[in-house]
């Protein structure tokens, strides 16, 4: 039997039009442009319009992946969509977009991780691909957390956007791939951290959407040690090392969480791909938005290494490598 490698063949990214910047947040809430800066290096983040969902978001990325992958909706056989914020509780948010792009195949299905949900995505399409039972997958992260968050709450409300970002996976046999491909993913969870990160809501407990509530401190005191211990494995896996990869694609939750991740593993900082400034925490569309921006300014080419990691409320945390 020929190995299968699952190869990227198109990223895209779709972000909303209106943009709520610093000033326009210190206006609302008891916050300043330099608090925010300071603590998050975010500057602005993009909010769904009224009536724009989650699979709007989706479809446009998935439509943007699949034109920079040369492909058509119908060459599509599996959709992972990953998000927190499905249009409904059911059915899935996938099978809409699945529906709008117009595919009567294949499979169709959300995937919950809160923020690390694009790396588990990118895990579970990898399985699929590789057994031989898809060809080509959608992984799509889109969310709108604008839905979800307390607008009085200065500690969260500044943090999140909405977004999506898309990829085109391949499977293809390990001679065509010529080394390219997921190389190696990392998926964790520890059920024990729930409650430093979670929304108090949901159709089982409350019968409410509820509203996203954080344990700041705590998120961040675990966040650079979990994020580096599925690195580390990564390496591990794959003899690769801080010095060979060429880009750091991690999760954009804060600056001072990925510089401390990416100190912490001796990556180089010009390594290091960061979009929190302009996006901020768009939770699982985090990396897709930012893998997108470092395809189409020309950082990321075809060969590259590029390492994923991410980590979200569960805890869940995880990492990709994958040469591009």
């Amino acid at each position: 039997m020929i190995g299968i490698h699952s190869v990227v063949r198109g990223v895209g990214s779709y972000l909303p039009q209106k943009v709520l910047t610093n000033a326009d947040l210190a206006e609302m809430v008891d916050t300043s442009d330099e608090w925010i800066v300071q603590r998050t290096g975010i500057k602005e983040r993009h909010v769904a319009a009224e009536g724009e969902f989650t699979s709007a978001l989706g479809l446009k990325a998935a439509q943007a992946a699949l034109a920079d992958a040369g492909l058509v909706a119908d060459d599509i056989d599996l959709i992972i969509l990953a998000t927190s914020t499905p249009d409904q509780t059911f059915p899935a948010t996938a099978v809409t977009i699945q529906s709008e792009l117009g595919i009567t195949r294949g499979a169709a299905f959300d995937l919950q991780a809160v923020c690390s949900g694009f790396v588990f995505a990118i895990a579970t399409a990898d399985a699929h691909l590789r057994t031989g039972a898809f060809r080509r997958a959608l992984v799509i992260g889109a969310e709108t957390f604008s839905r979800i968050l307390d607008w009085n709450d200065r500690g969260t409300c500044v943090l999140f956007g909405d977004g999506a970002g898309a990829i085109v996976l391949e499977g293809v046999p390990a001679d065509e791939a010529k080394g390219r491909g997921v190389l190696t993913s990392h998926l964790r969870s520890d059920g024990r951290h729930r409650s430093k990160l979670f929304v108090d809501g949901g159709p089982s407990s409350t019968g409410t959407v509820g509203h996203l509530r954080m344990e700041g401190r705590e998120v961040f005191k675990h966040a650079v040690g979990m994020i580096t211990d599925v690195i580390v494995d990564a390496f591990a896996a794959t003899g690769e090392s801080a010095e060979t990869i060429d880009w750091f694609v991690p999760h954009q939750a804060n600056r001072r969480i990925i510089d401390a991740s990416a100190q912490k593993l001796g990556i180089a900082p010009e390594k290091v791909v960061t979009t929190v400034q302009s996006h901020g925490n768009t939770s699982a569309a985090s990396i897709p938005l930012a893998l997108d921006v470092a395809r189409k300014d020309g950082r990321i080419k075809p060969g590259d290494l590029v390492l994923l990691e991410a980590m979200g409320g569960g805890f869940t945390w995880g990492s990709a490598l994958l040469r591009w």
